[in-house]
């Protein structure tokens, strides 16, 4: 069948693009982009719309899968699907909710509102194959080359590359660092990394990470460096990181357009020494679920979900604004949401982070729609190897987004996480209308992406 998206504005900054265009799909593929008036079996007229590349959320954490029972939760990646996103990362910071190959494969089987790859968790990795492990001791080299030849069958297997949790391991060494990493050598693929530490300490943290890059010259991705960077050191941040670029590393990074992050309130961000690092008191902490949703912490409260609760989500209202609205308009750093939703509950991140791009970066003269159109779409397809995503080339996926751009807007909040955005007006997976004017009309078109 032929489709046409006809009479759109066409932004595609893969191929420079930026014009009033009609677009040809067939077969679930592009065929052609032509200036000239034309009909297909379906039409969808997008007359004073924006039409782009589906986005890539490269940094977002998938469902969970259930292996008995077969099924896959879809929070996030109905938030996702809602907000235009067609393709997303998962597997990030070093955590798998799932074997990553056995959930590939239930994607497959299944289908998800999105298409949906995945990175090699190294946490995961770490806690099944070493025996007693324990995340803040060093482990030996058996051990380790134990987890490198696992993480080289999740990488056969089509995952992007190896995800660090580095924060939250911290008995990672370099040792294991480097050896674990050498199994994306052979294929070029990625690392990321939540690195060691934040704040005043982000300026070695990211140089520990950078030196595995370097020394196996692999490309390397730092993950949301807002929630790393973002508390006065995001100018030597990005001067470090430009530094290092210039060098010929293949070095970028991410973050969400948001002033606060989102952890679980077990996790060693909360370690000792926390409220002196971010220079705050308990109130500062925001609970996102359970009894005390939506309440400030107070000692009392976090020491008993601490103790009791550790897998309860928080935000973190403690970035600098500056900070991050300087990350997200360097020309090296990508958009990503670091989604996670638990119960339709966590950061509204997971629901508003692109069109919250457009809304309060494009609009208010900060960035232009051209920079942030490729800020969720081209750079990440390049940086993932997708060459048949996020672009409109002739024989890529018909992976579109097609939004308005008076109407877009986020609508998430704390208090609603999961709150549609305005102004998606349809979004297609490989051809097929997956959502229209905001409402999801076929939730079973997403299948596994493997590199």
């Amino acid at each position: 069948m032929i489709t046409v998206v006809k009479n759109g504005r066409v932004i595609d900054p893969y191929n420079n693009i930026d014009s009033k265009l009609n677009i040809v799909i067939k077969d679930g593929k592009i065929l052609e982009l032509t200036p000239y008036e034309i009909s297909g079996e379906k039409n969808i007229d997008a007359t004073g719309l924006i039409v782009c590349p589906g986005f890539i959320d490269i940094h977002m954490h998938e469902d969970m899968y259930h292996k008995e029972e077969d099924y896959l939760d879809e929070w996030i990646a109905k938030s996702m699907l809602n907000m235009g996103v067609t393709t997303c990362i998962g597997g990030n910071c070093g955590i798998n909710l799932t074997e990553p190959l056995t959930y590939l494969d239930a994607v497959d089987r299944l289908k998800l509102p999105v298409n949906i790859g995945l990175m090699a968790g190294h946490t995961n990795i770490r806690e099944c194959v070493v025996e007693n492990s324990n995340k803040y001791n060093p482990i030996q080299t058996d051990d380790i080359k134990k987890i490198m030849y696992t993480a080289r069958e999740y990488l056969e297997g089509g995952c992007f590359g190896i995800s660090y949790g580095i924060r939250y391991v911290p008995g990672i060494t370099e040792l294991e660092l480097i050896e674990v990493s050498k199994a994306c050598k052979p294929e070029n693929k990625i690392i990321n990394a939540h690195v060691r530490d934040d704040a005043k300490n982000i300026i070695w943290a990211t140089k520990e990470f950078i030196k595995v890059g370097m020394k196996l010259d692999i490309p390397i991705q730092n993950s949301h460096i807002g929630s790393m960077g973002g508390y006065g050191q995001m100018k030597e941040l990005l001067r470090l990181l430009d530094s290092v670029k210039s060098s010929g590393l293949d070095i970028t990074s991410d973050c969400y357009p948001y002033y606060a992050f989102s952890t679980r309130i077990g996790e060693t961000t909360y370690d000792d020494g926390f409220l002196e690092r971010y220079n705050i008191d308990y109130d500062s902490i925001e609970i996102s679920e359970g009894k005390y949703k939506g309440q400030r912490c107070t000692k009392n409260i976090f020491d008993e979900l601490r103790k009791n609760s550790p897998d309860t989500i928080t935000v973190g209202h403690v970035m600098n604004e500056k900070d991050i609205d300087m990350a997200i308009l360097h020309p090296n750093v990508m958009i990503a949401s670091d989604g996670f939703l638990h119960n339709e509950q966590g950061h509204p991140r997971a629901a508003g982070t692109f069109p919250r791009l457009i809304d309060k970066y494009v609009k208010t003269g900060k960035l232009s729609l051209y920079d942030a159109i490729n800020k969720m779409t081209t750079m990440q397809a390049k940086k993932l190897g997708l060459s048949n995503k996020g672009n409109l080339s002739k024989g890529s996926d018909a992976d579109i987004t097609i939004f308005s751009y008076d109407e877009i807007k986020d609508n998430a909040t704390f208090d609603n996480p999961i709150k549609k955005p305005d102004g998606i007006k349809y979004v297609l997976i490989k051809g097929s209308v997956a959502l229209k004017d905001g409402e999801i009309v076929n939730g079973k078109l997403g299948t596994s992406v493997r590199r």
